[in-house]
């Protein structure tokens, strides 16, 4: 058994055999969603960050299977096509979309898959993951707040924060579609409460295949 496999000391004895699960984090813009992930992914190191693919050109920094996996229109179409992404969309004209085959490599060797959607590609991921998937929506104090903290980062004019703004209500009106909520104040309080999150579903039954086995060492029946 490799060590991905187990459950580790993240969620009991090594010698238990556990799947991967699939965390999604969706938010409106400023409500702290890449800053919890930066956080989760610097402290884990049992969950990695989903790579898209992409039809949109290579950035200047940009390492391919790290940033995207850059392809062009028709090998994404063709994938597409053949069922071969968790989800997709086309934005701004180029197209977006998480390939089935790496994910659900992650997930039978037990490691764990962070995703950054919206509620759109959350609905297609719920679609298409089943059980392997845990959603968590993240909601700014207050509507105040948002428009406070869109202001501070100064990387948007006044009309772009308020097309910001106009956006996060109809985001906001999807958060009883996720399994967790996270009223993100504190930055510290908001990781340390995603963190638990993600430890008490690595615990689930359903996600500890090995148990069988543990048990059954032990003499004890189904």
């Amino acid at each position: 058994m490799s060590k991905n496999q187990t459950t580790g000391t993240a969620a009991g004895p090594a010698a238990i055999s556990r799947r991967g699960l699939m965390l999604i984090l969706s938010s409106p813009s400023g409500a702290g969603k890449s800053t919890l992930s930066r956080a989760l992914l610097k402290n884990d190191s049992g969950i990695a960050m989903s790579v898209s693919a992409t039809t949109r050109p290579m950035r200047p920094g940009e390492v391919e299977g790290e940033d995207y996996i850059f392809m062009d229109q028709e090998k994404f179409d063709a994938m597409a096509e053949g069922g071969e992404f968790l989800e997709h969309a086309t934005v701004f004209e180029n197209s977006y979309g998480t390939p089935k085959g790496p994910v659900e490599a992650a997930l039978n060797e037990g490691r764990d898959v962070l995703f950054d959607v919206d509620w759109q590609g959350t609905q297609q991921l719920a679609r298409n993951a089943g059980k392997d998937l845990v959603s968590v929506f993240i909601l700014p104090p207050s509507v105040e707040e948002l428009e406070r903290r869109l202001h501070t980062r100064a990387q948007d004019s006044d009309e772009v924060v308020g097309k910001r703004m106009a956006k996060a209500t109809s985001e906001m009106s999807h958060w009883a579609e996720y399994d967790y909520i996270i009223v993100n104040e504190d930055v510290g309080i908001s990781v340390a409460r995603l963190e638990a999150i993600l430890a008490a579903e690595r615990l689930k039954r359903d996600r500890q295949p090995g148990l069988v086995d543990f048990v059954r060492d032990m003499g004890v029946g189904q």
